[in-house]
């Protein structure tokens, strides 16, 4: 009994590649009810951004503390957005490490959650989370929301220099495999849920540092993990305090071409 949670539709552009996320599997028009955000790869397919296409839930947040400067409101003031080109709103980065060296073994990645505070995968920790299913874009007030919204954050941040470490984005990273011997593999145990091997299997777990009093065994809980079990068909399993969305992007940016990762 399968059914559709969400769907992507891959676009090459002339510098990067995006991948359209929407509800059904046939409309991934930006100004359709359906649409719920966008992934965006950089032109070596190394570093990809993810955006909703809904406001956040807290309208404080970036979470991370860090140096600031300000800068111009028009510099920091996207486009205001309409019906036709809805906004757009950067809640997480991912990174793929370039591989100069070529040496062998799977992809190595990390992935920052804008939006998640580290302290989420604390004991007792939560994420903000969104109450209701709100659609921008059929609303006649999307520009007045997006322009208010923007004006409480007319800070740039370029530095980190944090005292406040609960705040600081949730960073995730890829789950160090180890060597089989006898296999000639590189080897993660996906508790049965993978069983074909893959350059795009990946599991996900949360990068603390001690500051951040995560105790060690939720650093070595998996919170989204990815894997091929047929031709063209994979699992993904995630974990709170990931959403759906954030973890499909996640595992979409894994089928765009890395040679340079490899």
């Amino acid at each position: 009994m399968s059914k559709l949670l969400l769907a992507a539709k891959k676009i090459r552009r002339a510098t990067c590649t995006e991948f359209l996320i929407s509800l059904v599997a046939d409309d991934f028009s930006r100004a359709s009810n359906t649409y719920i955000g966008k992934l965006r790869s950089n032109f070596l397919g190394t570093k990809f951004m993810i955006f909703d296409g809904h406001p956040p839930q807290d309208s404080s947040l970036p979470l991370s503390c860090k140096l600031q400067q300000r800068v111009h409101l028009k510099q920091v003031l996207p486009r205001a957005a309409t019906a036709a080109n809805p906004a757009n709103y950067k809640v997480a980065t991912v990174s793929y490490e370039l591989n100069v060296l070529r040496t062998r073994g799977p992809r190595r990645m990390r992935s920052t959650m804008h939006l998640i505070p580290i302290s989420s995968v604390q004991e007792g920790g939560t994420a903000p989370t969104p109450l209701e299913f709100t659609n921008f874009h059929n609303e006649h007030d999307a520009s007045t929301s997006q322009i208010s919204k923007e004006k409480k954050q007319e800070v740039v941040e370029i530095g980190s220099t944090c005292t406040d470490f609960s705040k600081e984005p949730l960073i995730l990273k890829n789950k160090a495999p180890r060597w089989h011997e006898q296999l000639q593999c590189w080897c993660l145990n996906f508790k049965g849920r993978v069983t074909v091997a893959s350059v795009k299997n990946f599991q996900l777990v949360a990068a603390a540092e001690p500051c951040h009093n995560v105790s060690a065994a939720e650093q070595e809980k998996v919170i989204l993990q990815f894997g091929k079990i047929g031709k063209d068909i994979f699992t993904m399993d995630y974990r709170y305090p990931l959403s759906a969305f954030q973890a499909f992007a996640i595992c979409l940016s894994s089928f765009d071409t890395k040679p340079a990762c490899e």
